[in-house]
């Protein structure tokens, strides 16, 4: 891409939290630029035609440079070191900045729904100008070039917001092609349909904006991470020396760049517990240095005798038969003169629709069949993450 290097400095280097920012205020800085060159021309022509349809996209045009701004500060104060009261940086300022961009959208869509009905109540002549279908075409061409340049540009720094801005530029020229088409038909056919043009593009700028508002508000809310990241991360601990299992996986994302994670890994009880610290130092090292992600393991010690083996993976079919989305871990076994203790933990994900107290109640049913001399001590808790 031109503009990275000739406006970025070592902009290959987008790993760097500084070129990130860069790119983002570039971004920024073209989209509000082309976009008020846009409303610019629209509204004018627009305005001089007496087409609602016309000026509607040009008022569009222009909640894209205010999203471009917006999205230009985000960036900015995304960049923001951690401090005191912020130990974990302010990257999460770029999701907020998409979600103010999608409140604007929906905003300048009510309004321009509510004149295009004003229009269809009450009908005005549109003036046909072939100086208005060259704008409309100049803009076409122009918000192609925006959408590959803001997928690049986001594909460069993996930017949610930069993708965001591509969708809402390529929605913009199915937009645009529409208005045109609604006054060539008008202007060839005597049929009028700019008001009712207007309308369509205003329903669709409210379906663009609702959709941005739910992409932007999904990682501020806690998002889980993609099935395809969850099993990235287990197969690479499990992928390490002396890593006999792993659980309690929990990502936190506090913006782009600034991924946490913890979790349980399960060695042999019997191994040097200097060497399986070392091995989890390993992991955690490796996973900030090539995942980017801040990983915080537990260490599990388990017996590896081959009766706990044995139960553990009889106790771990018996639970998936029950439900595939459960899952047992640190398990021990307590022989008494009288029963045996079962003591473990399981997992169970947010899609499951047994409860705490059904979940007990049938692991037992289902173990006493077999160990009638045995008692399960469970404790059932959620799983964050889900490997389906």
């Amino acid at each position: 891409m031109l503009l990275p290097k000739l406006f970025v400095k070592n902009y290959k280097d987008t790993e760097s939290p500084a070129v990130r920012t860069a790119y983002g205020k570039l971004s920024g800085i073209v989209g509000i630029i082309c976009n008020l060159f846009l409303f610019a021309g629209k509204f004018t022509v627009g305005f001089l035609a007496g087409s609602v349809s016309v000026q509607a996209d040009a008022i569009n045009n222009l909640s894209d440079a205010a999203s471009s701004l917006v999205g230009f500060l985000g960036f900015r104060m995304a960049s923001r070191p951690a401090d005191a009261d912020h130990p974990y940086g302010h990257a999460r300022y770029e999701y907020l900045s998409g979600l103010i961009v999608s409140i604007l959208i929906i905003v300048i869509g009510v309004e321009l729904l509510k004149s295009s009905i004003g229009k269809i109540i009450s009908p005005e002549a549109v003036e046909f100008s072939w100086l208005t279908v060259g704008v409309l075409i100049a803009s076409i061409a122009i918000k192609v070039w925006l959408s590959v340049f803001y997928r690049r540009m986001g594909k460069a720094i993996s930017s949610g917001t930069l993708f965001a801005s591509s969708a809402d530029s390529r929605n913009d020229v199915v937009a645009t092609s529409a208005v045109l088409i609604a006054m060539l038909v008008s202007h060839y056919t005597s049929v009028e349909l700019d008001a009712w043009m207007g309308v369509a593009v205003a329903l669709f700028i409210l379906y663009s904006g609702a959709g941005i508002v739910k992409d932007t508000l999904d990682p501020l809310l806690g998002k889980a991470p993609s099935a395809e990241e969850v099993r990235h991360i287990h197969d690479k601990i499990m992928g390490y020396p002396g890593v006999l299992g792993t659980h309690d996986l929990m990502v936190h994302d506090y913006g782009p760049g600034r991924r946490f994670a913890s979790a349980h890994v399960e060695m042999s009880a019997e191994a040097d517990p200097l060497d399986s610290h070392d091995v989890l130092d390993t992991i955690e090292r490796d996973f900030l240095k090539n995942d980017g992600l801040h990983l915080v393991l537990h260490y599990d010690p388990i017996s590896v005798d081959d009766s706990v083996g044995e139960m553990r993976r009889w106790l771990s079919d018996l639970v998936r038969s029950i439900d595939p989305d459960l899952a047992i871990h640190d398990l021990r076994i307590v022989k008494g003169k009288t029963h045996t203790n079962l003591i473990f933990d399981c997992v169970h994900s947010a899609e499951n629709k047994l409860t705490e107290a059904e979940i007990r109640k049938r692991v037992r049913e289902e173990v006493w069949k077999t160990y009638p001399n045995y008692y399960c001590v469970i404790t059932v808790e959620s799983g964050y993450v889900s490997a389906k």
